[in-house]
């Protein structure tokens, strides 16, 4: 997901209890007592509460990248779509996943489709953005499609039905609305939206971004809010952990967490539902990582075991 990079404002963590519960957790120094909170089951009471909500951050379109995908961008034979059908057994037997690609690699194409505003709820926006690239043209949306890929395989092996939202079978999108239509018409028991940010250079690491309690218009986030927290933050300790990747620097004030207001993906959500941003590609380092097969492989399996730990409680 392409941002301005000057629109990042750290936002610290929740002050209630169980909340720097969850900000100490999640940073790298208090990581081990994290993963035994886990280990242990972690906190069961994932009851709606009322978020706090962020500012309203913009999602302008970023560059397209439209320069041919490297040789690493391409899917590993086990990312393959007919690797690793569901399970008629398994942890996750039963269980439906939605998986959401950021953006389309057709986007750029089709400039007025992707530019006509929807409504998300509480105003309106755009369909969706081009999403944004590395210095040497790996281009987001494709990086979202193979980590996907590789999510797939791996969620399918527990045993869980996967669905995606796309998978650059149509020319442009979808649009923001129709992508949260598509899981809660699957009556997902979770969604996953996957990104790659495109930041100033020093910005660096992941998070995981959750829906902030919102109400207005066709949005009424009441019944995820809580949920979808306790689905974001196994993501994004999973994540640390199967990646080495440092809690982002410049949003989450350190925690790997951020809510929002503004995704009409999530505020249209019925369904628990994250976006994560899993590095800046706009960052030397971060795009080094995320265009390296192997890095992407510990990424689908971090989500997959963060996916895996909320169902599986």
């Amino acid at each position: 997901m392409s941002y301005d990079e000057n629109q990042h404002r750290p936002t610290g963590p929740r002050r209630s209890a169980r909340g720097l519960v969850v900000a100490a957790a999640l940073v790298p120094v208090a990581f081990t007592a994290w993963l035994l909170w886990q280990g242990a089951g972690g906190d069961e009471d994932r009851g709606p509460v009322a978020e706090p909500t962020a500012a309203s951050v913009s999602e302008p379109a970023g560059k397209p990248g439209d320069a041919a995908p490297s040789a690493s961008a391409s899917a590993s034979a086990s990312a393959s779509p007919s690797a690793g059908r569901p399970g008629a057994d398994g942890p996750l037997a039963g269980k439906v996943v939605v998986v959401d690609p950021g953006h389309n690699p057709g986007n750029f194409r089709h400039p007025r489709d992707i530019n006509a505003l929807v409504n998300i709820g509480t105003n309106r926006k755009e369909c969706d953005t081009t999403g944004t690239a590395t210095v040497d043209g790996y281009r987001e949306a494709d990086f979202t499609l193979d980590v996907s890929r590789r999510l797939r395989t791996l969620l399918e092996k527990q045993g869980a039905r996967v669905e995606f939202t796309h998978e650059s079978d149509r020319p442009f999108g979808p649009c923001i609305d129709e992508r949260a239509r598509f899981g809660n018409e699957a009556k997902a028991d979770a969604v996953i939206s996957v990104h790659a940010d495109g930041s100033a250079t020093g910005n660096r690491g992941f998070h995981v971004i959750l829906p902030a309690l919102v109400k207005g218009g066709a949005a009424d986030t009441s019944k995820i809010v809580g949920p979808s927290r306790g689905l974001g933050e196994r993501i994004a300790g999973h994540f640390l952990r199967a990646t080495g990747s440092a809690p982002s620097n410049y949003v989450g004030g350190g925690t790997g967490l951020d809510v929002r207001k503004d995704l009409g993906g999530l505020n249209l959500s019925t369904v628990p539902k994250v976006f994560i941003e899993c590095g800046n590609m706009r960052d030397p380092k971060d795009a080094a990582l995320l265009s390296s097969p192997d890095w992407r492989q510990k990424a689908a399996q971090g989500m997959a075991d963060g996916i895996g730990s909320y169902l599986g409680r």
